[in-house]
C-alpha cells in the first residue's frame, strides 16, 4: 500500500511588524548612503556649530551649550524633512507604485516613512552633542546628556511629518526647494542660528510661536537642569497634530493620482 505523499508546507505570511521593520530598514540605509544627505543633515551642521562658537575667540560654555542643542535641532529638522523629498521622488520613479503589489498596505507605508524619520535624525543629534562635548568641552552629567538627546528626538516629529505632507503634496523638484526652504527659515525666524535676544521685538513674538524655537528651548532647558516649559510643549503639540493632518490630507490626495 503506497503512502499517501505530504505537501509542502506553506510558509507563513510575513507579519505587520516584520515588513514594516524591514520596509523601515530598507529606507534608513537608502537615506544613509545619500552622500548628500549625509552631508547637508550631518556635515553641515557640525561645521557650523563648531564655526559659530569659535569665531573671535568665543569660549563660552553656556554659550557653547546653547548653540550645540540649536544646531542638533537645525540637523534634526534637517533630515526629518528630507524625507519628504525622498517620498516625492518615489512618487516620480514609480517606486509607490511597486509598494502597493508587496504586503506593505498604503498605511504601513505612510506609517514605516515616520518611522524611518525617528531613525534617520539620531545621526545628526548625535554628531552635534558629540561635537560638544569632545571638541567644544560642552560639559553636563550623563542624565543631561540623555535627556537632552531624547527631546531632540523625539520634538523632531512635527518636521517629519511636515516633510511628509510636502513629498505627497507636491513634486520632486518642487518638494526639494520648499523643504529647504522650510528648514532654512524654520531655523531662522526660530533662533536656531541666532539668539533670539538680538531679534527686534516683532520678530521675537513672532519666534516664540515656531515649532523650532520651541524645539530647541525644551533641549535648552533640559539642558541646564531644568524641567520643560508647559507652554512650549503645548506650542510642539500643536504643530506636531497640525503637520500631522497636513500630511494625512497630502496623502490621500497622492493616493488618488499615484
Amino acid at each position: 500500500m503506497s503512502t499517501p505523499t505530504s505537501s509542502p508546507a506553506t510558509p507563513p505570511a510575513p507579519s505587520v511588524l516584520s515588513t514594516t521593520a524591514a520596509y523601515v530598514g530598507l529606507e534608513t540605509r537608502r537615506a544613509l548612503r545619500d552622500p548628500g544627505f549625509v552631508i547637508s543633515t550631518i556635515g553641515v551642521p557640525v561645521m557650523m556649530y563648531l564655526l559659530f562658537t569659535n569665531l573671535g575667540g568665543q569660549n563660552d560654555p553656556a554659550y557653547r551649550t546653547v548653540a550645540m542643542v540649536g544646531m542638533a535641532a537645525y540637523g534634526a529638522m534637517g533630515a526629518a524633512l528630507s524625507l519628504g523629498t525622498g517620498v516625492a521622488e518615489d512618487k516620480s520613479t514609480g517606486w509607490l507604485r511597486q509598494l502597493r503589489i508587496t504586503p506593505m498596505t498604503p498605511r504601513r507605508v505612510v506609517t514605516g516613512r515616520a518611522l524611518t524619520g525617528t531613525v534617520v535624525v539620531l545621526p545628526a543629534i548625535a554628531a552635534i552633542l558629540l561635537a560638544g562635548g569632545l571638541l567644544n568641552g560642552v560639559r553636563m552629567s550623563p542624565a543631561h546628556w540623555a535627556a537632552v538627546a531624547v527631546a531632540l528626538w523625539l520634538g523632531s516629529l512635527p518636521f517629519t511629518l511636515l516633510g511628509l505632507g510636502n513629498g505627497y503634496r507636491l513634486s520632486a523638484q518642487t518638494a526639494g526647494v520648499v523643504n529647504v526652504a522650510c528648514n532654512l527659515g524654520l531655523a531662522v525666524v526660530g533662533g536656531l542660528w541666532f539668539p533670539v535676544s538680538l531679534f527686534p521685538g516683532w520678530l521675537a513674538g513672532l519666534s516664540a510661536w515656531t515649532p523650532t524655537n520651541r524645539f530647541a528651548e525644551l533641549g535648552a532647558a533640559l539642558a541646564g537642569g531644568r524641567a520643560p516649559g508647559a507652554a512650549g510643549l503645548a506650542v510642539i503639540a500643536g504643530w506636531a497634530v497640525l503637520f500631522g493632518g497636513y500630511a494625512a490630507v497630502s496623502y490621500r490626495r497622492s493616493a488618488r493620482t499615484v
